[in-house]
């Protein structure tokens, strides 16, 4: 059985004001090309299919359009929803869409807690696929009455443990988190202190993870256990990357292969940079894409009047401007040890409470902070 894996479409996303909606549909015609080539017996699409809870009219059109073309190909869908999608808007129509073989993840909530699976048939027997959609431990202490999970690890150790599954029958989970060890990128929610971390380990009675969340493709803790990234450079920081759909081979049970099959921009998304005189120069630029989205960073130690409109005359996408010369260094302050994905909300308070007190936290202070802290990232206040 061969299934494709996307994640991370962000639908109506905008960079830097820009907006991507083009660009989206460009990547998402390629993958129906890409079904036509390869012949998958379904698509997952492991969430934040929309980059707003509250998608723009433009981006339902597209994703609209997008199922309508896998339904044509009588191509079965598997969604779930992600940390920037609404649970609510993305599941709505989903009984009415199942008929057409597009499978949207329900709510997870109190009284609709139990993953039922997608069951597709090969000449190997039955494939399950569990749609779990992205949750907090505090979602599942509410959907499931009596669990005490206070980490996302336990959270989803809770969830997995309640599925009825067949350890001898082929299965595979479509989920939205940051696993332990993922590389990230600029483009991703940042949790302070890892607080959303969740250990691979969870995984391990699955014979393929379909994973999103992270935007660069990669597997976590072993080759079975994927996110696909995204199919588009979301931030300058993915500048370079090759994106890509993964296409995943199952054969007899315990038997996987992973593919990238390479998905290209209809703008890549680069940087440049250089004086303001090399970069205006006829002879440096003619043979470059032009239209590509551009970070240029000048190293002129002076400033340029209008340089930024001055160079869009040439560049038309470029969106973002800065400098590189001796005032920038100056004024940098960026240490590696200060990155506050690196501290826990509690350091970085307690940081703050003593530049602007002159002394640090009391204990009963401390202690206060940390169980409201708790709260708050729950979603409990």
């Amino acid at each position: 059985m061969r299934l494709f894996h996307i994640s991370d479409l962000h639908l109506g996303k905008k960079l830097n004001e820009a907006s991507l909606l083009e660009d989206q549909r460009h990547m998402l015609r390629q993958a129906l090309a890409l079904a036509d080539r390869e012949k998958p017996d379904a698509l997952l699409i492991a969430g934040d299919v929309y980059d707003k809870p509250v998608p723009s009219a433009e981006a339902v059109g597209l994703l609209d359009e997008f199922l309508t073309g896998l339904a044509e190909r009588n191509l079965p869908v598997v969604a779930i929803s992600g940390n920037h999608d609404s649970a609510e808007r993305l599941a709505f129509g989903s009984r009415l869409l199942s008929a057409r073989n597009v499978y949207l993840s329900p709510v997870f909530a109190q009284g609709n807690a139990t993953l039922r699976p997608i069951r597709l048939t090969d000449e190997y027997g039955p494939v399950s696929i569990w749609p779990l959609p992205f949750i907090k431990p505090a979602h599942v202490r509410a959907a499931l009455p009596g669990t005490e999970a206070a980490t996302y690890t336990e959270a989803l150790v809770a969830v997995l443990a309640t599925l009825p599954m067949e350890p001898s029958e082929r299965n595979v989970l479509v989920s939205h988190q940051f696993i332990t060890g993922g590389v990230r990128s600029d483009s991703e929610d940042v949790s302070v202190g890892g607080l959303d971390n969740v250990d691979a380990a969870v995984f391990y009675n699955f014979d393929y993870v379909a994973l999103g969340h992270l935007h660069r493709a990669q597997s976590v803790g072993r080759p079975e256990v994927c996110y696909s990234g995204s199919p588009l450079a979301y931030s300058f920081s993915e500048a370079g990357d090759e994106k890509s759909l993964t296409a995943v081979d199952l054969g007899p049970k315990g038997t996987v292969s992973v593919r990238a099959l390479p998905l290209h921009p209809l703008h890549a998304l680069r940087e440049a940079r250089g004086l303001y005189a090399d970069l205006t120069l006829r002879a440096h630029y003619m043979n470059t894409q032009r239209e590509d989205y551009l970070r240029v960073t000048l190293l002129d130690e002076q400033d340029v009047p209008d340089a930024l409109a001055k160079l869009q005359t040439i560049y038309p996408n470029l969106l973002r401007l800065d400098y590189d010369n001796a005032r920038t260094r100056e004024n940098r302050q960026v240490n590696a040890d200060d990155a506050p994905e690196r501290r826990t909300p509690l350091n970085l308070l307690e940081q703050l409470y003593t530049l602007q007190n002159n002394q640090p936290l009391g204990p009963e202070q401390r202690a206060y902070s940390s169980a409201l802290l708790e709260r708050i990232w729950e979603g409990r206040v």
